[in-house]
């Protein structure tokens, strides 16, 4: 029986180049893979795009509440779905795609973040968290060189907690998040509380 997965970690920890390096591995292989993203991130349009420089097409671009029953059909001769910016799906996407690892014996990698700028559960995150028969952390560092946990948003270069939940970083210039640690997060938080 296959299996659902979620590598999640923060950001920077290289999740989007390790879908491509699984990719890779599986089509050298002469298997095929699907590969899905979700609209709502719109870097890169309809391609993944690494930090580290690497890029790849999207076989599914998938909208916000759009059923994946409908690709049900393109899953013949697929060795395995990669799914990026997980934690945009939606409860049922994450349903749907378990669905596929038991019935169709597919397994589903997902990668994506745990938690948001304000160290909240992303909605997908928190139903892959509940289904997924493995999960694994994918570690980065903080500015401190310890393991960061959390996803810090910078407008300006200064620390925020207000705003949309899914702005994405290269959308708007003078947006970015920086990968923290527990301590440099909260150290963040209690001097933009004291402003």
């Amino acid at each position: 029986m296959s299996k659902l997965y979620f590598r999640y970690g923060a950001m920077n920890c290289g999740k989007s180049s390790a879908l491509m390096q699984v990719a890779y591995n599986y089509e050298q292989n002469n298997k095929k893979v699907i590969v899905i993203k979700s609209e709502i991130d719109t870097k890169g349009n309809n391609y993944l795009e690494s930090r580290i420089g690497l890029k790849r097409k999207v076989d599914i671009l998938l909208k916000e509440n759009e059923s994946i029953e409908k690709y049900y059909d393109k899953l013949d001769e697929i060795s395995c779905i990669l799914v990026d910016e997980a934690q945009f799906l939606s409860e049922k996407q994450v349903d749907e795609l378990y669905y596929i690892t038991k019935y169709y014996n597919i397994p589903v990698i997902c990668y994506g973040l745990k938690t948001d700028f304000q160290s909240k559960l992303f909605d997908g995150s928190r139903r892959l968290l509940e289904l997924a028969d493995e999960l694994d952390e994918l570690i980065t560092i903080c500015r401190c060189g310890k393991r960061a946990k959390f996803n810090a948003r910078f407008i300006n270069d200064k620390f925020t907690l207000k705003g949309d939940t899914n702005l994405i970083d290269g959308s708007v210039s003078n947006v970015k998040y920086i990968p923290l640690c527990g301590k440099c997060y909260l150290e963040e938080k209690r001097k933009y509380e004291e402003e």
